[in-house]
């Protein structure tokens, strides 16, 4: 949970460079929280209003902590525009998003794991 709400601390921030552990617990409690709002909302038979609160509130913090993750493998931000490419683009960024990140500093900045070690 703590990687989760440290992308939420960083929710604008586009710079420097996030791992692979970042990136994917973002995701994987993204995919949750959508879940839990999803079977609350059918059960009670609400409109989607929740889900679409909440999939705008954490829209900015994904871009960004993807940006940062691209970063890692020193890519640029601009990648993410690949998975605008039908089924070969999401496929490139899920590659990337899997790759380990570069070691020592890039042009992005130190490496994260260094930072946390």
């Amino acid at each position: 949970m703590s990687w989760y709400l440290e992308v939420l601390k960083k929710y604008a921030v586009f710079n420097g460079r996030a791992r692979r552990k970042e990136y994917w617990m973002f995701f994987l409690f993204n995919i949750i929280i959508a879940f839990v709002i999803g079977f609350f909302e059918e059960i009670v038979g609400a409109p989607d209003i929740i889900s679409t609160i909440y999939s705008l509130a954490v829209l900015i913090p994904g871009i960004a902590v993807s940006v940062r993750r691209l970063h890692d493998i020193d890519r640029s931000g601009w990648w993410l525009f690949i998975s605008l490419v039908p089924i070969i683009g999401i496929i490139v960024l899920i590659v990337f998003m899997v790759k380990d990140g570069q070691s020592g500093e890039n042009q992005y900045g130190q490496n994260p794991k260094m930072l946390s070690a």
